[in-house]
This record gives C-alpha cells, structure tokens and sequence, in this order.
C-alpha cells in the first residue's frame, strides 16, 4: 500500500490545530511539547522541522488569528457603501466577535506567564490594525466628520492604551471601573478626532462595554 506524503503546510497545520486543541484544554503552560508530538502522531524531528520551541507555535497561532481578524477588518474598512464612523465601529465589533477558537487563543495570550508573547500580539496589533485603521480616518477627515492631522499616530496611541489598560488584568478593575473606562476612551476617541459629541457612544457603547 502506497504511504501518502503529506505536503509541509498539511502538517504543519495539523500540529498547529493539535497545539491549539490542548492550549485550550490544559493550557499553554501545562502543555508539553511531547504531548503536542504524541498527539499529533509526529515525529519530535518533524516538530522541530517547523517549529523552534512551544512559544513558537502559539505565535504562529496567534499570527493566524491576527490575519484572519486584520483581513475582516480590511474588508470593512474597503467597503465603499459605509461612512467612516460606521466603518471604525464595525471594525472594533468584529475584533470582539471572533470565533471560539481564535478568542481561546487570545486569552492564552492575556496570561501573564504569556507576557513576550502578548506584547509581540500587542505589537503587530498597533501596526496592523493601525494602519487599517488609519485610513479609515484619513475617509472621515474627507466626509468632515474627522479633523486629524496625523491619523496613523493618533490611532496608534489608542490602541496601544487601550492594550495597556485592558490587557492582563492587571489594574484588577471592579466590572464598573472598567465600563467607566471604557465610556471615558469612547469619549477621547471622539475629541482625538474631533467628532461629534456621542456620535461614537451611540454605536460603540454595545461593542465594547
């Protein structure tokens, strides 16, 4: 009988959904490489082949994740049917509302034994979503519902507070201190633009509180 060869990203794949599965089930720290191995039914060598170390694979699992939700956003931001506000509001609830699988994923990312990696998370989200985001500023300056003199670094800054903020846990805030947060970024995002007075509340409120 004639073995079948998988091709290199079949397998590599396939360790990275095996890894996924027990990071969710046990946890990253609790997770070894040889059960990664053992249940995957690869070779360590061929684990090795593709990876450098654990961290490794849930980087990459994190990449995935960061470029399935980079791309969703890219398509509202490209949609030529919706004004500017709309877009940045549709933009942040799909981030909020990814599937099971990839929000897993994102909270291994928020324990603090995951810190280098969630930086890294953390890093590529103020570059990628910024940028993105960035247009879609640049589309409000035009409607005249923005006036932002450098979108890319004004979005920046609110999304690198915002992870700092909301990331980890670690201010430990009461659910009300953290709501009270999060009206008070909402009302920031709109004098950063200088938008107009509740018009980000008014869609953003649900999304994000």
């Amino acid at each position: 009988m004639k073995r079948t060869v998988k091709a290199p990203e079949v397998r590599r794949a396939e360790i990275l959904d095996v890894a996924g599965t027990l990071f969710e089930n046990k946890g990253f720290s609790s997770t070894s490489v040889d059960e990664i191995v053992r249940t995957a039914g690869v070779a360590k060598g061929t684990f090795y082949y593709y990876f450098k170390s654990k961290e490794d694979v849930l980087d990459a699992l994190v990449q995935e994740v960061s470029s399935k939700m980079a791309e969703q956003s890219q398509a509202i931001a490209d949609d030529p049917e919706r004004g500017a506000i709309e877009k940045i509001c549709a933009i942040v609830g799909a981030q909020k509302g990814v599937g099971e699988d990839e929000r897993n994923i994102v909270d291994e990312m928020h324990r603090p034994e995951n810190r280098e990696l969630h930086d890294r998370l953390n890093i590529e989200t103020v570059r990628v979503f910024g940028a993105i985001l960035a247009t879609v500023i640049e589309q409000g300056n035009k409607e005249g519902v923005f006036q932002v003199d450098d979108p890319l670094s004004t979005i920046q800054f609110i999304l690198a507070g915002s992870q700092l903020l909301f990331g980890y846990g670690v201010f430990n805030w009461t659910p009300e201190e953290e709501t009270a947060r999060k009206v008070a970024m909402l009302t920031l995002i709109e004098r950063a633009f200088a938008a107009p007075p509740g018009s980000f509340a008014a869609l953003m409120s649900e999304k994000l509180i």
